[in-house]
Parts: structure tokens; sequence; C-alpha cells
């Protein structure tokens, strides 16, 4: 009678321990689907951040040319406001003597 238990103990034992691997083998392959998973969704993930920075980075330089042209214009119009300032004065002032 032991020796059908040791039997039946041995033959519980084998079978636990294959269906446990089996398991802990099933397990093993759904983490590994999950970490490739994760590493492609942050391979994906990168790719698009640095396609925004790249984007980015020619919209900044864009407008800072655009800034640039800005302000060559005004200062442009700034002389042109200083000249026409002394022009017109130089014309009140003329107007003067000739009136007087």
């Amino acid at each position: 009678m032991e020796n059908m238990y040791s039997v039946l103990i041995a033959v519980v034992s084998v079978l636990g321990s294959a269906a446990a691997f089996k398991f802990y083998e099933r397990k093993q392959s759904r983490k590994e689907k999950e970490d490739d998973f994760i590493k492609h969704d942050c391979k994906d993930r990168i790719t698009k951040l640095e396609a925004l920075l790249v984007s980015s980075s020619k919209e900044k330089d864009d407008l800072r040319n655009m800034i640039l042209g800005l302000t060559k214009e005004v200062a442009a119009l700034t002389v042109k406001v200083e000249f026409l300032t002394k022009e017109n004065e130089q014309l009140h002032r003329k107007r003067r003597v000739t009136t007087k």
C-alpha cells in the first residue's frame, strides 16, 4: 500500500510539474509579447516626437526670419518718419517766415 502511495505521489508530482511548466511558459510568452509591444510603442512615440521637434524647429526658424524682416521694415519706417518730421518742420518754418 505504501508503494501505491509513493507511485501516486510521483505521478501527481510529474503531472503537476508539467502543468506548472506549461503555465510559466505561457506566462513568460505573454510577458515577452507585452515587452515587445511596449518597445514598439515607445519607438513609434519617439519617432513622432522627433518629427514634431524637427517641425517646431523649422517653424521657429521661419518665425525668427519673419521677425528679422519686420525689424528691418520698422527700422526703415523709423528713418522715413524722422526724415518726414524734419521736412515737415522745415516747411512749417518756411511758411512762418513767408507769412510774416
